[in-house]
């Protein structure tokens, strides 16, 4: 199992790779798979939302929690699944529901490189799962991975926008710099709380208007 990404992170995460957590879930995850488990999604796009979207890019990020336990749906990019996929997530048809409201902008398909490839880092707090099982990643050393991540983006000596949907990630992002950067929070996008405060929030404007004001190209959210 070789673990790498862009090597614009690797200054800052390399040493991570080393240290005992990480060997320990190099060794669950190594073992799950001679166990025939189906991990999700595949090995090569473990990284992908770190090598989509290069430290030196980077714009946003918007906080998930795992990967989609579906088959053919993870991709590496939280909220976001491979070409194709239908129907899309109910968090993600939510996402695109308060897209369209907010910009007027009508997404049909699920794949959202294009905004990984603009800057917008699609993070999730866990970075592998078990086919069908969802959560099933917790706790084995990820979120201390992408609590580093998080911390390294909040040492950066330019504003970042920071998505935080849902208790989780509030949680999770609970160390950014309000004074440096914009922190946007509203309840998650999921079906059981997304109208408790998450239709109405305007994040895409949002962000764009903080990035124009800070002198940096805004996102185009059409895929």
């Amino acid at each position: 199992m070789k673990i790498s990404f862009e090597k614009s992170w690797g200054d800052s995460l390399t040493q991570e790779l080393e240290k005992d957590y990480m060997q320990s879930l190099k060794s669950f995850l190594c073992e799950e798979e001679n166990n025939g488990k189906l991990i999700f999604p595949p090995e090569n796009l473990w990284f992908n939302a770190l090598d989509s979207t290069p430290l030196y890019q980077l714009k946003a990020v918007i906080l998930g929690q795992d990967p989609y336990p579906t088959p053919g749906h993870a991709h590496g990019l939280c909220f976001s699944v491979q070409p194709g996929v239908q129907p899309l997530p109910k968090s993600l048809l939510n996402i695109y529901k308060e897209l369209s409201e907010d910009l007027g902008i009508n997404n049909k398909q699920g794949n959202l490189q294009n905004w990984a490839n603009q800057g917008i880092l699609l993070l999730n707090s866990v970075l592998t799962v078990e086919s069908g099982k969802a959560n099933s990643h917790q706790g084995k050393g990820w979120e201390i991975f992408t609590d580093k991540i998080i911390s390294v983006i909040n040492e950066l000596d330019r504003p970042i926008v920071f998505v935080l949907w849902g208790a989780y990630a509030q949680k999770k992002g609970a160390v950014i710099d309000e004074t440096r950067h914009l922190v946007i929070r509203s309840p998650h996008p999921s079906p059981l709380s997304a109208y408790r405060g998450f239709f109405g929030s305007r994040p895409f404007s949002q962000i764009n208007t903080f990035l124009q004001h800070n002198g940096v190209t805004p996102i185009d959210w059409s895929v």
